[in-house]
C-alpha cells in the first residue's frame, strides 16, 4: 500500500476499549444527578437513562448522528419527568464527557501512531464524542472529523468524503482503518477508500459481507502494512 497518501482512523474500540468508558461515564452522570437533581435518581436507574437516550432519537429526525445533542436532550427529559422545570442537560453532559474521555489506549497505539504520523497525515474519523486532546493523542492527527461536523455518521459515504476533504486528498489515496466491519470496512470501501479491518479480538468476519482486503490485529501491524 505504498500509494497511500493519508490514513483515516476510527477511534472507539480501535484505539481503546469503549464499553468500560461509557459505563463509567453513565455512572458519573447518574452520580451528578444524585448531587444536583436527586429526584432524577430516585425515579430513574442508569438503565432507564440509557432507554431515555434511545427514545429521544424520535424527537430529532435527521439528527441521529448527533450523540451530544441526544444525550443532552435525554438528560433534560429525565429532569422534566422527575419534576424539575430547568434543563440541566449541558452540565450533566459535561460530567458524562469528562469521564468518557478517561480511556486507556491499547499498548500498541502510541508507538504505532508515531510511526504512522511520520509517514503520512492522519485524520480521526469518529461517530462518537471522544476528545483526543483530553485523551492526549491529538498531536498525532492533522485533523479530527466527527459525525456532528459532517452531519452524517459512518457508514454514510459523506463521513469518509468529509475526512478526505479535510486532508485535501482524493479517496483513492486514503486508507481507513477501524474495528467495525460494517461501519468502517464496508463504509470506507463504498466511499472509494482503501479499507483495513482492525480485528483485535479475532472476531469472525460477518456472513454475507464481502471480506476485507486487509486485516490487522493492531495498529503496529497497520504501520507494518503501510510500510511505515
Amino acid at each position: 500500500m505504498q500509494y497511500i497518501r493519508a490514513i483515516s482512523l476510527d477511534l472507539d474500540d480501535t484505539l481503546w476499549a469503549l464499553g468500560p468508558a461509557i459505563e463509567r461515564a453513565e455512572q458519573a452522570a447518574h452520580a451528578w444527578f444524585a448531587r444536583h437533581y436527586p429526584q432524577v435518581v430516585a425515579r430513574f436507574s442508569i438503565e432507564d437513562m440509557r432507554a431515555m437516550r434511545r427514545r429521544v432519537v424520535a424527537d430529532f429526525p435527521g439528527r441521529e448522528h448527533d450523540l451530544p445533542l441526544l444525550r443532552r436532550a435525554a438528560f433534560n427529559r429525565l429532569a422534566r419527568e422527575a419534576g424539575y422545570s430547568d434543563d440541566p442537560g449541558e452540565a450533566a453532559f459535561a460530567a458524562f464527557q469528562q469521564v468518557r474521555n478517561q480511556v486507556t489506549p491499547f499498548a500498541d497505539v502510541g508507538p504505532a501512531l508515531e510511526r504512522l504520523a511520520r509517514r503520512v497525515p492522519l485524520v480521526a474519523l469518529t461517530n462518537g464524542t471522544a476528545d483526543l486532546a483530553a485523551i492526549g493523542l491529538r498531536a498525532y492527527f492533522t485533523a479530527v472529523v466527527t459525525a456532528v461536523d459532517i452531519g452524517a455518521a459512518k457508514p454514510d459515504r459523506r463521513a469518509f468524503h468529509g475526512a478526505c476533504e479535510r486532508l485535501g486528498i482524493e479517496p483513492g489515496y486514503v486508507a481507513h482503518a477501524g474495528d467495525d466491519p460494517h461501519l468502517d470496512v464496508a463504509g470506507a470501501r463504498a466511499a472509494g477508500l482503501h479499507a483495513v479491518w482492525v480485528n483485535r479480538a479475532g472476531h469472525p468476519w460477518p456472513d454475507g459481507l464481502e471480506p476485507a482486503a486487509h486485516v490487522v490485529a493492531d495498529l503496529g501491524a497497520l504501520a507494518d502494512l503501510l510500510g511505515a
